[in-house]
């Protein structure tokens, strides 16, 4: 398991520094939106990584936990738990929590932490066990990963853009795009990999490696 999750962390790093710049980038072309709509935008790209983490989450914990004739050895209650945890906990510390560290480190003046499943529970619950359902009957990790490192990046960048709005410098930058990289490649590796994997048994992993 050990080098498994290595070998995916060490995968998944170009993707996440890909992320970071955009994230940069678009922090470049849209610094002077407003705090509302920075609030708006994290709100639409929030519940879509929560989504995403609890698809990806979701279908790998499903794919090792089938035998060779693709017959599921889980119920569903244990690939809901383990989905929901996956994406609520995990996409709460990589778009909120980790930001809000960097946007405190930075004194970023308008700086506050916004816990989605709470601030808008009827948003981000639903599209929890949305992903979960499609991954109990439809697994997929492949696509919907690539797709999280990115929605995930922005949701981190629009979280920070509502604590800034003052001109920046590149120092700043700078640390935002490091903050950027640690909120995504952590979280998003926790999530679609180590968090399921910790729940498979032994014999699973050897059957998929």
């Amino acid at each position: 398991m050990l080098r498994t999750i290595l070998k995916e962390l060490k995968h998944h790093a170009p993707f996440t520094i890909l992320g970071a710049l955009s994230g940069i980038l678009i922090m470049v072309i849209f610094r002077n939106i407003s705090q509302k709509t920075a609030y708006t935008l994290f709100y639409v790209f929030h519940p879509f990584h929560v989504f995403l983490s609890a698809l990806v989450t979701a279908s790998l914990y499903s794919l090792y936990n089938r035998t060779n004739a693709g017959i599921r050895k889980y119920s569903i209650l244990a690939i809901l738990l383990i989905g929901f945890a996956g994406s609520i906990g995990i996409a709460t510390l990589s778009d909120s929590l980790i930001p809000y560290i960097g946007e405190t480190l930075l004194k970023m003046p308008h700086r506050e932490a916004h816990i989605g499943f709470i601030e808008k529970w009827w948003l981000v619950t639903p599209l929890a066990f949305a992903g979960i359902l499609i991954a109990y009957f439809k697994p997929a990790t492949k696509f919907p990963h690539a797709g999280h490192v990115f929605i995930s990046t922005w949701a981190s960048l629009f979280h920070v853009l509502m604590a800034e709005r003052s001109i920046i410098g590149l120092f700043t930058y700078a640390m935002i795009f490091l903050f950027l990289f640690i909120a995504v490649w952590v979280p998003c590796c926790l999530s679609d990999i180590v968090f399921p994997l910790l729940f498979v048994k032994k014999r699973g992993l050897m059957q998929n490696e």
